[in-house]
């Protein structure tokens, strides 16, 4: 278990390594050097909105499965699981601590788990997706690889319905909670429109951090790039967000005709920029209350236990 817990710095550090080897050190301080007020406040702009959707996102998934929460509380949670993500290796940490978290106080850990899981991978399905549709559109370093690509994702999307379809046997609810939760009429709509947005303002900042750094490509031939990138960091292989995104950036800009020096610098921007615009985080980490409700289970959902009884795992 050590072992598996200490694979994704190791694989993030080696990458870092690789281009610091091959480029030098000056395109990662470059990312920090040239970045602006500016560029920091429209992050910081950006982040509160897709934060506050991500977590609307959140807690429609987890009052689909009973275990409600406020907005609030969700936005203040969303905050400090960024920061974490931003800050310790593997990027998905926050997110277990707000899902455990989040699964004690409602007395059902499973139940906290499953509504961080399905909001998550909701929002990386349309990002794919969207990464996808515009590297058919746009010309890209792996345009011409486009439909073998695609097959791989088709592929991977069906091996990833039969694994879900199989662990729902296994798992009590699974399947009510993609009927209920993720193609819900009432819901998948605006969890749609919500992770559109999400992405849209991912990438947004990304482009904000290739200006900052004097990446004057024309956004159709930019975009593509800095979305290879940032489906890289779906690899949890990383230090602190760093790693694979650094990679493909500078392997998408040289494979393009541009400097990877530029790619390095737009992707340790963005780094920075998504960790400042995260300090909210820091905050509620300092200061708990600030994301603490007591949660208030509907009558049917409540366990029924002693106070000091184990939580419901069911």
């Amino acid at each position: 278990m050590r072992t598996r817990s200490w694979l994704p710095m190791v694989g993030g550090v080696a990458i870092v390594g690789l281009v610091m080897w091959r480029l030098g050190a000056g395109p990662f301080l470059d990312g920090l050097r040239l970045l602006d007020i500016g560029s920091v406040a429209a992050a910081m702009a950006i982040g509160a909105l897709t934060t506050t959707l991500g977590a609307w996102r959140w807690t429609t998934f987890a009052a689909g499965l009973g275990v409600p929460l406020p907005l609030k509380t969700a936005v203040a949670r969303c905050y400090r699981a960024t920061f974490l993500n931003a800050t310790l290796p593997g990027g998905v940490l926050g997110d277990v601590h707000r899902a455990v978290g989040h699964g004690r106080e409602a007395g059902s850990i499973r139940r906290g788990i499953r509504a961080v899981v399905w909001e998550r991978m909701a929002g990386q399905v349309v990002q794919v997706v969207l990464a996808l549709a515009i590297l058919c559109t746009f010309p890209s370093p792996v345009r011409s690889h486009m439909p073998t690509v695609i097959a791989i994702a088709a592929g991977a999307g069906i091996v990833a319905l039969l694994a879900v379809k199989t662990l729902s046997k296994r798992l009590r609810g699974a399947s009510a909670d993609i009927r209920d939760g993720l193609l819900s009429r009432q819901h998948w709509g605006a969890v749609l429109l919500a992770s559109v947005v999400v992405a849209c303002g991912h990438l947004a900042t990304f482009v904000i951090a290739a200006r900052s750094v004097g990446v004057t490509a024309p956004l159709t031939h930019l975009v593509p790039l800095l979305l290879l990138a940032l489906m890289a960091m779906l690899v949890p292989a990383n230090v602190g967000g760093f790693g694979p995104r650094e990679g493909v950036a500078a392997w998408a800009f040289a494979a393009a005709g541009l400097p990877a020096a530029q790619g390095v610098s737009s992707a340790t921007a963005y780094g920075i920029l998504v960790l400042t615009a995260s300090l909210p985080g820091a905050v509620v980490l300092l200061w708990p209350k600030a994301a603490f409700t007591r949660v208030k289970l509907p009558a049917s959902r409540k366990p029924a236990q002693t106070p000091l009884a184990a939580p419901d795992l069911r």
